[in-house]
């Protein structure tokens, strides 16, 4: 058992509060429960920034020709869904993705960020990571990163020219050519075998059973919160699609469960207790003692699987990033083994050291003053949810004026009436994707949200900027109102740019 501070009887216990008050339980999961077991415990390398182009013309030439040749791919969104294709590239590859131990993350919100968590606390306990997550903000090489940065262009290059001749092969014996993000993992995981790197975090595309990236069979497995997102191929009820991200949870792994809605983790329990695996759960075996808005982000005590981490400063905004803090530690320690192998806990000042060296781009990112302006990737409505009540927390605005560009394959009334509450107006744009909602169509279901009055439409996205900022300065200089650029990963990483931000 890890040493606490000694407890009054009589003193109310801050976790057993927060359990109480967070967790929302069903009965019928005690029956679930009692076939699963559960673990109970008996600083860093600075990450980098989003990356820019290349300097040298001929690197930005030939890394542009990889983009073309990977566009030239069935895209993200669409899919087929199987493993048959990824697992033919691994093979004639030799399963590099064999030759690491890795963590596998799914959920509907906060993969990234915990990913980079992850990531910052395993190099501060001097392990060589790897890091695959998606999409990027502004340039592809993001995806891939050793070491808590993007793998350099050159390095990008050089390994798809060094998978092509493989690529090819499979496409030729396949009915569907891999897509881009099939080749994109496979890429990740013939560069972290190159490296080699002690241990790979891995983020899901979408789902989890038949994701590409689900050719791993990890120690630990991480389950962010289950809302609805990409309900037309994942389910309508966060059940449903907790039948498709619980595909990453393998045999005999570790569990590592963020709160979830309760039909979800009924779904998430019985598929542990199917393949034997060991759960830890938000609210029960880990979680958010305690937390306080700090100067550029939170203070936080955190309940870990081997005792209290306290004073561990956070510089990300919002309670939500907190939770995802809490989810990362949990999973290091799994992957350490505390709670099963060992009872003590890791060492405190090297998890303050390597929180505190956390970064995020694109989420909840300051990337201008006066007035300031914020970029948040929300792009569904629990994930606006979550970004309007971290603006309200973080940021003492007088006024707040949003820019959303979004997809058209997104729930946009819903994600437009989580920010309803705290907009005063809104700027409709849309991005260069194709998958962009057009600024007409988007403006139209504005206007029913947030009335013709708080609506402004600016096509154009430097256009949609100069928009808000302008109605951000009407107030005068020194009235404190913001601008939130928000709605999809795309939209803000062309704002990121045109902010100079890269």
């Amino acid at each position: 058992m890890s040493d606490l501070r000694p407890r009054d009887p009589n003193e109310s216990d801050p976790f057993e509060d927060i359990v109480a008050a967070e967790t929302d339980r069903d009965p019928d999961l005690a029956a679930i429960e009692a076939g699963s077991r559960t673990l109970r415990t008996q600083g860093g390398r600075p990450q980098a920034d989003v990356p820019v182009r290349p300097a040298d013309p001929e690197v930005d030439k030939a890394l542009r020709a990889v983009e073309a040749e990977l566009a030239g791919r069935w895209g993200e969104t669409k899919l087929e869904p199987s493993v048959s294709r990824i697992a033919a590239l691994m093979d004639v590859l030799g399963d590099p993705q064999r030759s690491y131990p890795s963590i596998h993350i799914t959920g509907t919100n906060g993969k990234t960020s915990t990913a980079r968590m992850i990531e910052a606390l395993l190099g501060a306990f001097e392990l060589r990571t790897g890091r695959y997550t998606s999409p990027h903000v502004q340039s592809i090489t993001e995806r891939i990163s050793l070491d808590g940065a993007p793998i350099t262009p050159e390095r990008f290059i050089e390994t798809y020219e060094d998978v092509k001749p493989y690529v090819e092969m499979v496409d030729a014996q396949q009915e569907y050519r891999l897509s881009f993000f099939e080749v994109l993992t496979g890429m990740a995981y013939a560069v972290f075998a190159d490296a080699p790197v002690d241990v790979a975090v891995v983020e899901v595309g979408m789902g989890g059973t038949w994701d590409a990236t689900n050719v791993i069979d990890a120690d630990v497995a991480v389950i962010t919160p289950i809302d609805l997102d990409h309900t037309d191929r994942l389910g309508g009820t966060p059940g449903e699609i907790a039948q498709e991200k619980g595909g990453v949870i393998k045999q005999d792994a570790t569990v590592i469960l963020a709160q979830q809605p309760v039909d979800a983790a009924q779904v998430l329990l019985k598929k542990a207790v199917e393949v034997d695996a060991t759960v830890a759960r938000e609210g029960l075996e880990f979680g958010v003692v305690a937390r306080q808005v700090a100067v550029g982000g939170q203070l936080l005590t955190l309940r870990g699987l081997g005792g209290e981490y306290d004073e561990v400063y956070l510089p990300l905004h919002g309670p939500y990033q907190a939770h995802n803090a809490a989810v990362a530690l949990a999973a290091v320690e799994a992957f350490f083994g505390v709670g099963s192998q060992r009872p003590e806990p890791l060492d405190i000042d090297t998890v303050r050291k390597a929180f505190a060296s956390v970064s995020s781009p694109g989420r909840l990112e300051v990337v201008r003053r006066s007035p300031t302006v914020v970029l948040d990737a929300a792009h569904n409505p629990a994930g606006g949810r979550a970004t309007a009540e971290a603006m309200s927390e973080a940021f003492d605005f007088s006024r707040l004026v949003g820019v959303v560009g979004a997809s058209a394959d997104k729930n946009v009334r819903g994600l437009l009436e989580a920010f309803e509450p705290v907009f005063a107006e809104v700027v409709i744009t849309q991005n260069s994707s194709q998958r962009a909602m057009d600024a007409d169509e988007l403006a139209a279901i504005a206007v029913e949200v947030f009335g013709e009055e708080r609506v402004q439409v600016e096509p154009r996205l430097p256009d949609a900027l100069e928009a808000a900022i302008t109605l951000a300065e009407e107030e005068g200089e020194y009235a404190g109102a913001g601008v939130l650029v928000t709605g999809s990963v795309i939209t803000v990483g062309e704002a990121r740019l045109l902010l100079g931000k890269g």
